[in-house]
């Protein structure tokens, strides 16, 4: 017995149109879609760290960072390693202090019959708040094996300068 449905035949995609119709589907979907896909594919490829110095547009480079209070100063560590205190600029404005980088790295390597030459850049830029009792005037710095440590010096008048303010009745 032969029984007749009203099933639609369907046939399968290859997978790239796939991508293709999640990009016509939703724009922001299709973009998050494809932006996963390339961060796979970077990191299978030749064994390069994610956060190693990426092109335009893809992740950034973001120093890790330790603030510790002390009795009489702040002390702000920085992890910078590959960077040379050449590299780096420090920065304070209006309660900020910005630290900010940029490594270029280039190699070039002549073995028997080829030729290898890889450049990567790339910069970097923190921005920290910092805590109302710091004397700006008494900020310092020093570099030491790829590690940056800024003591950020406390106030003492800062306490003289806080009041308390009086609630008034309505």
């Amino acid at each position: 017995m032969n029984d007749v449905t009203n099933v639609p035949a369907t046939k399968t995609r290859p997978a790239s149109s796939l991508r293709d119709l999640a990009t016509q589907i939703s724009e922001p979907v299709g973009w998050l879609r494809s932006e996963i896909d390339r961060l796979f594919d970077d990191f299978g490829n030749s064994g390069r760290s994610l956060f190693h110095f990426a092109p335009r547009g893809a992740l950034a480079i973001v120093p890790a960072l330790e603030l510790v209070d002390d009795e009489k100063a702040y002390r702000l560590t920085a992890e910078l390693p590959g960077l040379d205190e050449k590299d780096v600029e420090i920065n304070v404005a209006d309660g900020v202090l910005s630290i900010s980088g940029e490594k270029k790295e280039e190699e070039e390597r002549k073995e028997k019959g080829f030729l290898l030459s890889e450049r990567r850049y790339g910069s970097f830029r923190r921005q920290i708040s910092l805590p109302a009792d710091v004397d700006a005037e008494g900020i310092k710095a020093q570099f030491k094996d790829g590690v940056l440590t800024v003591t950020l010096a406390k106030d003492e008048n800062a306490a003289a300068r806080t009041r308390k303010i009086a609630i008034e009745k309505a």
